[in-house]
């Protein structure tokens, strides 16, 4: 068994397949919508914050972990005497590294290493799929971090969304931009850059054609992408354009995996249904 855990939080978007198979631990980050606080991942499905998103014209808050989660989190490892390595969603867009941080000093640990994956979504997920893999291989955690500072700035993660309807709700975009977006029927990429979101390019039509559109940019970034794996993450969609979009990915006869997963409660809160993107570690 390796001494070393690998820990992450439930805006990593990976499938609980992934997470058992490399034994890696989540903390899910928390919910609001209205007066009721639910946990990211445990206690509510993308499909319920859409409803009531829709039925009360809001997008719920989400929050970082209470330092008490994070304590009770982090025991079982810190009793077990593992060197802990977390890997969290972007400090530019959430305090849950720092709450990590916290709760290893409320817990006297000095084994507890943080890791600011400057990413959200599979951004995240896979930076700790390679830690994981590290891990069960007996590396160490200096090996384990280093290999993360050589990997982490090649991590591409790109999203289309079909409304800027819930990233206008959540504060990420103005009003005037999503009326804009929505009455012109553009679909815009979402970018991961240096930690914070960007808008990248613009797509007109329905969002299968966006996001065919989306995926066949990629080619060159992808033929040139690490061959281990590849991720296609999405809020909801079609299961015949998801098909489609794998089916190209395979035919480039690039990646080792090509895993699909379902994005989870935070991300979906501000992303909305029919999001999808293509995310991958760059050469």
């Amino acid at each position: 068994m390796s001494s070393v855990k690998i820990v992450t939080d439930s805006t990593c978007d990976l499938s609980h397949d992934l997470l058992e198979l490399y034994d890696i631990s989540v903390l899910p980050l928390m919910i609001s919508m209205g007066e009721i606080t639910k946990k990211d991942g445990l206690e509510l499905v993308p499909e319920e914050i859409y409803r009531w998103s829709d039925e009360t014209g809001q997008t719920p808050k989400t929050a970082a972990p209470t330092i008490g989660d994070a304590v009770s989190f982090l025991e079982p490892f810190v009793n077990a005497g593992l060197d802990i390595i977390f890997f969290g969603i972007s400090e530019s867009m959430s305090a849950t590294c720092n709450v990590i941080r916290l709760a290893a000093q409320n817990l006297n640990y000095d084994k507890v290493y943080v890791v600011d994956s400057k990413n959200l979504s599979t951004g995240i997920g896979l930076q700790v799929l390679r830690a994981a893999k590290m891990a069960k291989k007996g590396s160490t955690v200096l090996e384990i971090l280093n290999d993360n500072s050589e990997i982490k700035d090649k991590v591409r993660a790109s999203f289309v969304v079909n409304t800027l309807t819930y990233l206008h709700r959540g504060g990420r975009c103005s009003g005037v931009t999503a009326l804009l977006a929505n009455t012109l029927k553009l679909k815009p990429e979402i970018m991961v850059t240096e930690g914070k979101m960007v808008v990248g390019k613009k797509y007109r039509g329905n969002i299968k054609s966006a996001l065919l559109k989306y995926v066949h940019d990629k080619e060159k970034q992808l033929l040139n992408a690490d061959n281990d794996r590849v991720f296609i993450t999405h809020s909801g969609c079609d299961q015949e354009i998801i098909e489609e979009i794998r089916q190209y990915i395979e035919d480039l006869n690039i990646f080792k995996e090509i895993l699909i997963t379902r994005a989870g409660g935070v991300i979906s809160s501000h992303c909305g249904p029919n999001t999808l993107g293509v995310l991958y570690i760059s050469k």
